[in-house]
């Protein structure tokens, strides 16, 4: 499924994000930027140690949950890997997602401020972070549509999700955001 937002393109698609050819692909990271299981180590097993060493290098302090970080991309496909940390899942109580947005946002204006005309995104927080799928999806929606309405760029985000219950939360979220518009 897609949607245009002016002369942007926003994307849902199953697969996997480390074969995706984009500028940049989306970390779901843990705060240490230490490597870890799912997408992260995904990444980093199909990129290579030169992800780690540079994430090691420039970014000693690791990254706070909501930001993002940007290395190379190693053997992958893509030319940047934006490492961003998700908030855990806590019942809500702990502006989980204000955080959320939060880390779509800053890898989005690292995206644009490195000239990435497109960029695949996991969905950020919905595995290890236990947050809710059909409540991160609206979030991640909202939040990368607004960012497109404003700055029109990237050109391209494409959502690339791990299985079809994820994919189906999003399209159900997509299709959501489009009625009420």
């Amino acid at each position: 499924m897609e949607v245009k937002i002016g002369t942007c393109t926003v994307e849902l698609v199953t697969g996997d994000i480390t074969r995706q050819d984009s500028d940049a692909i989306v970390n779901a990271a843990n705060s240490r930027l230490g490597g870890g299981w799912g997408v992260d180590g995904a990444i980093h097993r199909a990129g290579g140690p030169s992800i780690m060493a540079e994430t090691r290098q420039k970014y000693p302090q690791g990254c706070l949950t909501g930001d993002a970080v940007i290395t190379g991309a190693g053997d992958l496909v893509a030319q940047y890997v934006i490492h961003t940390v998700g908030p855990v899942w806590s019942g809500g109580q702990r502006n989980e997602e204000e955080k959320l947005a939060s880390a779509y946002q800053r890898s989005l204006e690292l995206a644009v401020e490195n000239g990435c005309g497109s960029v695949a995104f996991p969905s950020l927080s919905t595995g290890a972070y236990r947050y809710p799928v059909d409540l991160a999806a609206g979030t991640a929606l909202n939040t990368v549509l607004s960012f497109l309405e404003k700055n029109h760029q990237p050109k391209v985000v494409r959502f690339v999700l791990f299985d079809d219950p994820t994919h189906a939360a999003y399209v159900a979220a997509l299709r959501k955001i489009k009625t009420n518009c």
